[in-house]
């Protein structure tokens, strides 16, 4: 029996919304979510006409309001945001993902957005049975210093994150799900893909 390997995109395919601005607004109030949205506007939009690269605006807005918050306290407000929005996830998402589980199969989440609240999305329900790629935070001294560790997990990076956790493809077959441009190779490089997927 081939084995198999189940690739999920996080934001708007397993999710509702996008989890950033969620995330910060749970964080810091809308008040201040609004103020930092007007002030990276401009970015924003050329980002949005693709005339400024995405890594590099949602890392200045990352920066603009957690750069120097203690990792300890943001572990435990990203735990809290998980926590509190579980209703984000979407019902068709989480059934095939337990499905995917008692079939023995192997499952990814492979998101840009940021590791630290996306794992607790998942550890409370399937433990270390759901492996994690997400675009990492650089801390130092005990605090986040708002650049990136990684790459962001987006696009190519998505596929080559895939091919290092499971290197050799022909050994299993490779079921995708995303809902953007930004899922776009991962889902060519699948056996099976979805798009846009658990919308009903």
């Amino acid at each position: 029996m081939t084995k198999k390997v189940y690739a999920f995109d996080f934001d708007g395919t397993l999710t509702t919304k996008d989890t950033l601005l969620a995330f910060i607004r749970y964080a810091k109030g809308t008040g201040k979510t609004i103020l930092g949205a007007l002030l990276f506007s401009p970015i924003l939009i050329l980002m949005r006409l693709h005339l400024y690269p995405n890594w590099k605006a949602k890392q200045q807005v990352f920066s603009y309001f957690f750069k120097g918050m203690e990792i300890g306290d943001f572990n435990d407000l990203c735990k809290r945001f998980a926590h509190d929005n579980r209703h984000l996830l979407r019902a068709g998402g989480q059934k095939v993902i337990g499905d995917a589980i008692a079939e023995g199969s192997d499952i990814v989440i492979i998101s840009a957005s940021i590791e630290n609240w996306v794992r607790p999305f998942f550890e409370d329900t399937w433990g270390d049975k759901v492996l994690i790629e997400c675009t990492r935070i650089d801390v130092r001294h005990d605090k986040v210093t708002g650049k990136f560790l990684t790459k962001n997990c987006y696009g190519s990076e998505k596929l080559k994150r895939l091919q290092r956790l499971f290197p050799h493809r022909r050994s299993y077959e490779l079921i995708a799900f995303g809902d953007t441009r930004g899922d776009k190779q991962m889902l060519e490089y699948a056996d099976k893909s979805y798009y846009k997927p658990f919308r009903r």
